[in-house]
């Protein structure tokens, strides 16, 4: 069957795992293609234990030349906690700042920020690769999730850099998720077709929802049926660790780019099936 032109993903069921709040926008754009979609959260956003470290790094912004947000929650996070102090958005002004995306881009820019940097490609590498000649005896502060990869601060200090690595908030595994995800990946009437995987968190949690991933564990039948769609390489890496095969990869590391990875795939499927 050759997908409609209008609705190239009609008929394909795909599990979107983003956060709750997070998962409209990847939904909508999918279901206007013509997707059918299932919403079963793999991360849950949470405050740190403490704001101390936030708030203080927020109070002492003038003493920096970087700042550096890796997320979208990392800039909501971090502007939640400027309206609580009260901070001028003036205190912010002479920071060069760098986001690792269009998206986070974009969430800095709606509220009123100038970004000097945003990276060819959309991983902590690329980060480092666009700053490592500007931080030389600067100081930079990097506002992230509490569990992430260490390639931009340890990279940074490499060149010279003096960082402040600050948690703004973590992401935990949602419980309420472990029964419907189990349950729904046994029907094969229902199953996903494709399962979307926006981060390497979202892959190491798929896997612990599911209780596969541990080392040595048999991976289920239905694997086979389902093919796994990653946002790119960085995402793919950490899912081939838990033994999670990746079908589709985005070649834009953006959700733009996600679907367009999808909608093509399932193109190709459709003309191997018409051969």
């Amino acid at each position: 069957m050759k997908p409609n032109e209008n609705h190239p993903l009609a008929g394909t069921r795909i599990l979107v795992g983003r956060a709750r709040h997070q998962a409209g926008s990847l939904s909508t754009s999918l279901r206007s293609l013509g997707a059918s979609i299932i919403e079963i959260p793999f991360i849950e956003i949470r405050k740190p234990q403490s704001f101390l470290p936030l708030d203080n790094a927020l109070k002492n912004i003038k003493s920096y030349n970087w700042l550096i947000l890796t997320s979208v929650n990392g800039v909501e996070a971090m502007w939640e906690r400027i309206r609580k102090l009260r901070l001028p958005r003036t205190k912010l002004k002479h920071l060069k700042i760098a986001a690792i995306g269009p998206a986070t881009k974009k969430a800095l820019v709606k509220h009123g920020l100038k970004v000097k940097m945003v990276p060819e490609e959309y991983v902590a590498e690329s980060v480092v690769k666009g700053l490592k000649d500007e931080v030389k005896g600067k100081r930079v502060v990097l506002i992230r999730a509490k569990v992430a990869r260490d390639v931009i601060p340890e990279e940074l200090r490499a060149a010279g850099a003096e960082v402040d690595v600050v948690e703004a908030y973590e992401t935990v595994v949602p419980e309420k998720s472990r029964t419907r995800l189990r349950a729904l990946m046994k029907q094969a009437n229902r199953r996903p077709h494709v399962v979307t995987f926006t981060s390497s968190s979202s892959a190491k949690n798929f896997a612990e929802l599911l209780g596969s991933g541990e080392a040595g564990s048999p991976q289920p039948d239905w694997l086979k049926a389902v093919q796994f769609a990653s946002i790119g390489p960085v995402t793919s890496a950490t899912l081939r660790e838990l033994g999670l095969p990746v079908s589709i990869e985005a070649r834009e590391f953006t959700m733009g780019g996600l679907i367009r990875a999808i909608v093509l795939a399932c193109y190709a499927q459709a003309e191997t099936v018409n051969h």
